[in-house]
């Protein structure tokens, strides 16, 4: 049997240019242009949807995660476009967590798991 790849994400929103902009600012600097924003070979796909609201209504549901091998410095990127943490950057058994939103209520992590 075959095992799928995930290999992109859409995110739907009402207002695609500004999460669209809102990423690149966040998570892709050097992206440039309207398609998929490459995420270190995952896309990032942002799209205009009519069956969404304005904010996710229950953003717990799903949690787009970044496993980093430089925390310090991604927590830095991030801390510099100001992003809304929810969760503090936090040294747990397992790793370093810090989750943050972006502007529609989408929840993402940044995650440097501890060697086995």
């Amino acid at each position: 049997m075959i095992t799928p790849k995930p290999g992109s994400i859409l995110l739907g929103t009402t207002r695609p240019a500004e999460l669209r902009d809102w990423y690149r600012r966040v998570l892709a600097p050097g992206h440039q242009g309207d398609g998929p924003i490459d995420l270190g070979g995952f896309k990032l796909v942002i799209d205009q949807r009519d069956d969404v609201g304005a904010k996710n209504d229950e953003p717990g549901r799903m949690i787009l995660n970044f496993h980093v091998d430089d925390f310090d410095a991604v927590e830095a990127q991030l801390r510099a476009a100001g992003v809304n943490w929810l969760v503090p950057v936090a040294d747990r058994p397992s790793g370093r967590f810090g989750t943050f939103a972006d502007p529609d209520g989408n929840y993402l992590q940044i995650i440097q798991f501890k060697d086995a």
